[in-house]
């Protein structure tokens, strides 16, 4: 047995070898431990020397394994420092840095459009009074207008904005008495509930443009210019009447439809068209609460949704997945 086990241990190149050769002769049920539980059957005049033998037996094996398990031990370190080198040499992985909102992008070609159109953005506050996002813009205490946006009330004078029109007085009193070109961008809140179309969160992007001789033509110049850098030089308009206490007279701005063309589908219900705005010539009241004589001057305003916009151009039919930060949907945009 001694023979056959030194054979066997020498035989042995790796751990996993080892460790069966350990089991085989000094385990539970190994060669040597079933020996020395065989003695107790010997003749008694036997026992002592087979006891003996079977000890020294024990302890030569476990001191061999113990000596053969480090020179294994060495053989595979030496081996693992030469195969597993790292070549600092080799690219890095790159990190993942995240990337920008679907919105914050539309909002940025946005701006990018406007600008070639002399517009300036203007950053405007989110909490506003009640002067500015009610009183100034038409719509004095009790105005029924004022059912036509569902408020956040701060406090019964502060309110979270319901629209970025407030920005469009606060522009007006800063530049006044200077013509001006703005685009206020911003959240706005309300107190309506989460559907497919509506948000209590939104952003809105407003324009405003005063001066002298400004006209509904001016309006409908930048309108449809916008719609064809935006969605693409073929796309045609219409205007239809409106009404906001803010403009005289009030315009909703449609597009044809760029999913189906105007054939009709369930982005456009149907209809073939889609609505991008709503617009208007800034009411004599509100240009005189600007600081602005309307005898002089004149001016146009519009309003509009960054994520109707964004669910358009990559037909998404649903406005809760861009705030609903699921990463599937997110990353479709190529930029995450």
């Amino acid at each position: 047995m001694e023979q056959a086990a030194l054979s066997s241990l020498a035989a042995a190149t790796n751990s996993e070898e080892l460790e069966a050769w350990h089991q085989d002769y000094l385990g539970r049920k190994g060669k040597v431990t079933v020996f020395m539980r065989s003695i107790g059957s010997l003749p008694a005049e036997e026992r002592p020397q087979a006891g003996q033998a079977g000890n020294q037996l024990r302890l030569l094996l476990e001191e061999r394994h113990t000596a053969r398990q480090t020179e294994i031990r060495e053989v595979e370190l030496a081996r693992a420092l030469v195969e597993e080198t790292i070549d600092v040499t080799l690219p890095g992985r790159r990190p993942w840095t995240g990337g920008l909102h679907p919105i914050t992008l539309t909002l940025r070609r946005m701006y990018a459009i406007f600008a070639e159109m002399g517009f300036q953005v203007y950053r405007s506050r989110e909490v506003e009074s009640d002067l500015y996002n009610f009183e100034l813009l038409n719509m004095p205490p009790e105005h029924p207008a004022r059912d036509m946006w569902d408020t956040f009330y701060v406090s019964d004078s502060v309110v979270l904005r319901t629209h970025t029109s407030p920005g469009q007085m606060r522009a007006m009193r800063d530049y006044c008495p200077e013509p001006v070109r703005v685009i206020v961008p911003g959240k706005c809140y309300r107190y309506e509930q989460v559907t497919a179309r509506s948000e209590f969160m939104f952003h809105q992007v407003e324009g405003l443009a005063i001066g002298t001789d400004i006209t509904l033509a001016d309006l409908k110049g930048v309108m449809a210019t916008f719609a064809r850098r935006m969605f693409g030089p073929e796309r045609q308009m219409r205007f239809r009447a409106s009404y906001f206490p803010f403009t005289e007279p009030s315009v909703e701005v449609d597009m044809d439809c760029i999913i189906c063309g105007g054939e009709g589908c369930r982005v456009c219900k149907h209809t073939g068209w889609v609505e991008i705005a709503g617009a208007g010539m800034v009411h004599p009241t509100v240009l005189r609460n600007g600081g602005y004589d309307p005898e002089q001057f004149s001016g146009f305003a519009f309003g509009m949704g960054p994520e109707r916009i964004a669910m358009i151009l990559n037909d998404v039919d649903d406005i809760r997945y861009f705030y609903g930060n699921d990463l599937r949907f997110l990353r479709q945009f190529g930029n995450l």
